[in-house]
């Protein structure tokens, strides 16, 4: 039982990592909003872009880990 309740949290395919990014990338885009709103200027604008950098390097992450993943068991599937 516990095995299939583990299987929800596991990302298996590349749309579903693709929706995950989205709302990292939606709720980190938000936060960015209120860093410019509480530090106006530079200081506002480059909190929002370590927001975005943020997303983009975990997006990357998760990407190649599901590539890694499917790669490796094609070759346990081919040994």
């Amino acid at each position: 039982m516990l095995r299939r309740i583990k299987r929800l949290f596991v990302i298996k395919t590349r749309f579903e990592a693709y929706l995950i990014i989205f709302a990292l990338a939606l709720g980190a885009m938000t936060r960015g909003v209120r860093y410019t709103l509480e530090y106006p200027g530079v200081g506002g604008y480059l909190l929002w872009a370590a927001t975005a950098g943020a997303v983009f390097l975990g997006g990357a992450k998760i990407l190649d880990a599901i590539r890694y993943e499917r790669d490796a068991k094609a070759n346990a599937e081919a040994e």
